[in-house]
Order: structure tokens, then C-alpha cells, then sequence
């Protein structure tokens, strides 16, 4: 799969694609029928697919603050990693801007779907809203598209028990607590993938070392400690995580994810490792100092032990 930012570097490889567009944030089933979709009608034509992914979200650009945007199922680099193991010939990364949000929804078509990119067939919701002031909708993609020349196809719908997964339902899931649920809407087990950061050595001094990793996203959809899996390439290892803003610790209001591997004391430093959520254990919690916070963490270790025992997969 080949990533770019600039519609130029796109047109001196190849002479047009079947596209789609949008956020793709967790790559659910409903996203992964649509690059199904894609590719099909990229191989009747013999051309390229390509998905023209929005970074970042227009949610979390308009957003004052971290809290005012939706929480991120994936970072940008999941997604990525997702959209090539789903076999996209390409990715057109669009940098949502100041810039990017005042272009007009005419200049939208001609500028980057007709010139930047030579579409041929354009794969979009019938809700799809773009241009300043979102003036632009699936009737004027089809009207342009009589006038450019390149056809406008409706994305499939995937619907649960009569639901419409969407990325806000699975966030509403993930709220919850249904792991079980999320799997299934998002045909994997929910997880968070990263390289292992240097921390302040508080785990280890406690007497808990953790693997830290940084979640990559604005506001993020869980809080609190979990019973995970990491994987580490092939080996898949019990852990205690705790997933948020560390209130007890520090009040920057930074996010991040620790990770008590059960029983491991190897140096991960550097390494890329995921972990994937299984069940919740508790919520996260202010404690009055670091002696509140060592009984707790044992006591949530004991948890994580214990539910792992029971079967937990």
C-alpha cells in the first residue's frame, strides 16, 4: 500500500482510481464491506483503489479542547495497518485545515477528485457532507459526475439485529464495557497497538514495572483498568493495564497506557507490542498516595489473576 499527501505524487504513478472517502476510525465491519466494495469495482475497471482518508478528524480540528471531540477507536497508524491488511492498492492522506475547511464543495470535486486524483468511480454514503459549510452532498457528487465524467456508486450498508454499526455505536459499546459485542462489530478483538516509551520508573519502584505506551489520540474511549492480552510478535502474555490520565501520578492531563505484563520481566523498550482488552476491572480512581496506590494495584493484579482463571479468553 502506498500512503501520500500531496494529489501530484498520485498522478505521476497512475492515471485515475475507484476511490472512497472518510474517517475510517476502527475499521468495523460497516468499513471493511465498503473496501470490499472498492476493490471490486477497482478490478472491473483494471484500476487502483484508493481511500481518501481524513486526517484529522474534522471533530477533533474544530474541537477547543480535548474533551470536545469524539474519543478515537484507532490512531492514525491502526488504521493504516488496517486498510493495508485489507488489500487498498492506496492511501490518500487529506490534512484537514483551515485551509481544507473553507475550500468550496465545487473546488472539492475538481481540485482533488477530477485533476488530483482522476476518479473514475466514487464510492460514498448518500450522507456524505463535505465543502465549506458542508454545502457539498451526494446530489452534487452525481450531478459533477455526469458533468466530469466518473460515476457515483452508494456505499453498502452493514446493519447488526437491525443496527447500522457505525464507529459512534461501537464507541458507545466500548463505553459499556462489551468487549464481546465490540469483537464482533469490528470483526477483531478491540485493541491498542504502540511502541513501548521510557516512563518514570514508577511502576518498577512500586513494585508493578509496566510497559508504557502512548494511546495516539486526542480524547481516548476507555478509562480505567483492564484484564488484557499483550502480543508480543506471536506470543500473547496476561497483563494488568491501566488505561487514562493518572490523576494520583499527575494532573497534565495527559493520556497513557501501562501495562503489567503477569510474570514477565524481559526489556521491551522500543518494541512495538498490542494490547488487546478483554474486561474491565475497575474504573480509574484518585488515591490519596503512592502506599493507596501499591495496595490497589495489588489487589487489581489479583483481579486480572483470578479472571484469567475463570476462563476469560
Amino acid at each position: 500500500m502506498i500512503i501520500f499527501e500531496e494529489t501530484s505524487r498520485f498522478s505521476q504513478l497512475q492515471q485515475g482510481c475507484v476511490a472512497t472517502i472518510g474517517k475510517f476510525d476502527g475499521v468495523h465491519l460497516g468499513h471493511q464491506l465498503i473496501l470490499d466494495q472498492l476493490k471490486q469495482q477497482a478490478e472491473q475497471l483494471n484500476l487502483p483503489s484508493l481511500v481518501i482518508l481524513i486526517e484529522p478528524h474534522p471533530e477533533e480540528f474544530f474541537a477547543a479542547s480535548n474533551e470536545d471531540c469524539p474519543a478515537r477507536l484507532t490512531s492514525l497508524r491502526e488504521k493504516l495497518e488496517l486498510l493495508d491488511s485489507f488489500g487498498v492498492d492506496f492511501v490518500f492522506k487529506l490534512n484537514f485545515d483551515q485551509t481544507m475547511s473553507e475550500l468550496s464543495a465545487e473546488s472539492y470535486i475538481e481540485d482533488i477528485l477530477v485533476e488530483g486524483l482522476g476518479v473514475a468511480k466514487f464510492i460514498v454514503g448518500n450522507d456524505f457532507r463535505f465543502g465549506h459549510k458542508r454545502k457539498g452532498d451526494f446530489a452534487l457528487l452525481q450531478s459533477k459526475g455526469l458533468e466530469f465524467g466518473f460515476e457515483v456508486i452508494e456505499t453498502a450498508a452493514y446493519e447488526r439485529n437491525g443496527q447500522r454499526i457505525s464507529s459512534t455505536f461501537i464507541r458507545e459499546q466500548l463505553a459499556q464495557d462489551d468487549f464481546n459485542l465490540v469483537e464482533q462489530l469490528l470483526g477483531r478483538p478491540y485493541s491498542m497497538k504502540g511502541e513501548v516509551e521510557r516512563g518514570q520508573q514508577l511502576g518498577t519502584d512500586l513494585g508493578f514495572p509496566t510497559c508504557n505506551l502512548n494511546p495516539g489520540r486526542r480524547k481516548i474511549p476507555l478509562h480505567g483498568v483492564f484484564a488484557c492480552e499483550v502480543r508480543l510478535g506471536d506470543l500473547y502474555r496476561q497483563a494488568a493495564v491501566n488505561i487514562g490520565y493518572r490523576p494520583t501520578i499527575t494532573e497534565d492531563g495527559s493520556a497513557l497506557l501501562e501495562a503489567h505484563i503477569l510474570d514477565f520481566d524481559e526489556d521491551l523498550y522500543s518494541k512495538t507490542i498490542e494490547v488487546i482488552f478483554r474486561k474491565k476491572v475497575r474504573d480509574e480512581l484518585k488515591f490519596d498516595g503512592l502506599d493507596a496506590l501499591k495496595q490497589q494495584m495489588t489487589v487489581d493484579v489479583e483481579q486480572v489473576r483470578e479472571i484469567f482463571s475463570q476462563g476469560a479468553p
